[in-house]
Parts: structure tokens; sequence; C-alpha cells
């Protein structure tokens, strides 16, 4: 406590600056470093000084091709939009009224906060707002997903609503802070396929970030078994999975996949599957991986539409659910599993650039370079 109070006194006498670096998004796929105003916290809002940012795989999408961002009611491109979602930080100014946070308290944040007053937000499913991207001009309904409808972690400051933070222990790094919305993500799409997994087979195909972290979510949880899924080029993340917990993997590139659960099952198939891979054929290879009435959640996006074998579908009473983001405030339990060291987060992280390397870090994330699974801007 007193070494948080020491850090708490000395954010507090550093002043923040008016301006402050920040990459923007320009034509498709260019991104370039600029000064913004530091902006200034609302009602129910923190100031964060950005200590570390995550390299997700959505960011490359919307860097690349826009969506999901949706800024001003369009695509992000040339809006001068600060992309990066996955951050963690240090709270250095306080919104009126907010007494949740303290000055100097070292936090990780989630993305959507939604708008807090359509239907969906009422019921808790903030990450399906219904007023997604209404946050600017006439059509400002309050909504907020930072590097998504707002601007996000690719610089050194950003506003964060007070629902989307939670603290992280002083005993974390920076850079295993920053995979707590990831694992929170996983935790969402667990508790959509049921949440009490003690003693029930899990699947889970593809060994990227959230695939790794549904490894250990589940492990956590009691599932067993817990069965990975990849391909050849996947072998190092196979036997972190491991490490993760995982009971069985399997290359998928020797062995058919759902030939290999059903032999790891005794052929009665999982009860859960966890879609990571975002693979053309993935869904009805997970319908033919779980029993009948077992559960499917998507928390992957496909490159192209897809077909699915409906008829499979509904005659065995299989469930199918896609998962937005991290919801159900799964972020604050999954930091409580990583806080307890329930799994080792902190392999996932591979490489480590400076704000200044952005595009760098974009580059090793997207194309794999050196084996990349978690790429981190360290600030």
């Amino acid at each position: 406590m007193a070494g948080r109070a020491k850090v708490a006194a000395a954010i507090d006498n550093m002043p923040v600056p008016e301006k402050m670096k920040a990459w923007v998004l320009g034509d498709p796929g260019e991104l370039t470093l600029v000064e913004k105003p530091v902006p200034h916290p609302g009602a129910a809002e923190v100031l964060v000084r950005i200590g570390a940012t995550a390299v997700c795989g959505t960011d490359l999408e919307v860097i690349s091709h826009g969506e999901p961002a949706l800024i001003q009611g369009g695509m992000p491109f040339n809006k001068n939009f600060t992309p990066g979602h996955e951050y963690m930080g240090t709270v250095v100014r306080l919104g009126p009224g907010v007494d949740e946070f303290k000055i100097g308290d070292r936090i990780a944040v989630e993305i959507h906060a939604g708008c807090g007053r359509c239907e969906r937000c009422r019921e808790g499913m903030y990450t399906s707002c219904l007023n997604y991207g209404m946050n600017y001009g006439d059509h400002d309904k309050g909504h907020r997903a930072n590097g998504f409808t707002t601007d996000g972690g690719f610089a050194e400051y950003a506003i964060n609503h007070v629902n989307t933070l939670v603290h992280v222990p002083e005993n974390m790094t920076d850079e295993e802070a920053t995979l707590i919305v990831t694992a929170g993500t996983a935790t969402y799409g667990l508790d959509v396929l049921g949440g009490l997994l003690a003693g029930q087979c899990l699947v889970v195909t593809g060994p990227g970030p959230i695939g790794l972290m549904s490894v250990g979510v589940a492990k956590a949880l009691g599932a067993s078994p817990v069965i990975l899924t990849g391909t050849s080029s996947d072998l190092r993340r196979l036997e972190i999975g491991r490490k993760f917990g995982a009971d069985e993997v399997v290359n998928v590139s020797e062995e058919d996949a759902v030939a290999a659960v059903r032999r790891i099952t005794g052929g009665k198939g999982a009860h859960y599957v966890m879609e990571c891979s975002g693979a053309p054929d993935a869904v009805n290879q997970a319908a033919r991986m779980v029993s009948r009435g077992g559960r499917i959640c998507l928390a992957a996006f496909a490159h192209a539409p897809v077909t699915v074998d409906v008829a499979y579908l509904v005659s065995n009473n299989i469930y199918l659910f896609g998962i937005r983001g991290e919801g159900r405030s799964a972020v604050r339990r999954a930091a409580s599993l990583m806080a307890q060291a329930r799994f080792p987060a902190g392999l996932v992280h591979t490489h480590t650039f400076t704000l200044d390397q952005v595009p760098t870090a974009i580059r090793y994330a997207k194309e794999r370079i050196e084996d990349a699974i978690k790429v981190v801007v360290k600030m």
C-alpha cells in the first residue's frame, strides 16, 4: 500500500500535458504518428496514462478494412481516429463525481461501456448495445467502445468510463495486464456456454491468444478434459496450451479433428466447443465434435461467408452462440483468476515494442514474425 501511495503522489505532482503522441488511421493500412490534444474526462470518466497496449487480431481488421469500427456513422478512415483496445495504465485525472477510483490507481480496461440506456444495455448486454457508434453530434447516445467507436490505446492517454476499469495487482507486469481483456473474452464465451464447466469436456479450436486463454480459464473452472486443436504451424502454441492446462492437444494437420475428439471422449463427443480459429468449416466440424444437445461458442471472425449444415444443428439440438467482446463483466472475473495466477497468462506475450514502433508491432502480429502470439506496445 505504501508503494501505491508513493506512485499516486508522484503522479499527482506530475502535470498532465496539453498534447500527446497518438497514432491515427488514414487510408486503409495507413497509420501516422501525430500530436493530439489530451482529452478531458467527463462525468463517470477518468483519464488514463497508458502503460502498455496489446495488438489484437481485431485491430488488424480495423486498420486494414475498417469494420467493426464505426466512427461518426461510417468507416474509421481519415477521421483522426486512434485504434487499439487492449491496454492498461494509470489513472491520472478524475472526471466530475468520480470516487470509484483514485489518482495513481493502476488499471486495465475492457472495451465496451455501452450507452446505458438501450434495451440491451439495460439487460446487461452492453457489448450488444443498440446504439453502437452513436456518440457524435446530434446522434450522441453516450455509447463508448474504445478502439472501435472512440479513440483507443495506441496513444499516451485515453478516456475511460469507470465501468470499464479493473484494478491491476502490483505483482502483475504491464505486459501481462494487457492480456486481462483477452482472458475476459474467453471468460465471457465460457459463461455463455454454461459457466459451470467442472467435470465437463471442452474443445478449444485454434491456439491463438483467445484460444489459449480459453484453455486456462476453463481449467481454472474445473473443465475436464480440455482438448486444444491446431495445425502444424501452431506447434509452439499447442505446447503453450499444455502449460495452460490442456489435457490433450491435437495437430489437425496429422489427425482429423472430429475423429480425434471422438477418440478422446470414447465416442461420446464433447459438451462444449469454443471456436477460436475462424476456419471456413469450423462450425460444421464443431457440430460433429459435440454430443447431441451440445453447445458451440463462436469467438473468431470468419474471413468470408461460410456454409453451415443447419439441418445437422437442428436435428441434434445443438446450440450455437456468437459473442462480441467481453460482456457480463467477464473482465473482472478474468482479472481475479489472473491475479490468483490460475494459469500462466504471461506465456502468451512474445514481443514488445515502443509507441514509436507501432507499425512494426502491427506487422509482427499480422505476419506472425518470429512466431509472434501477443505483441505489446510498451509506453
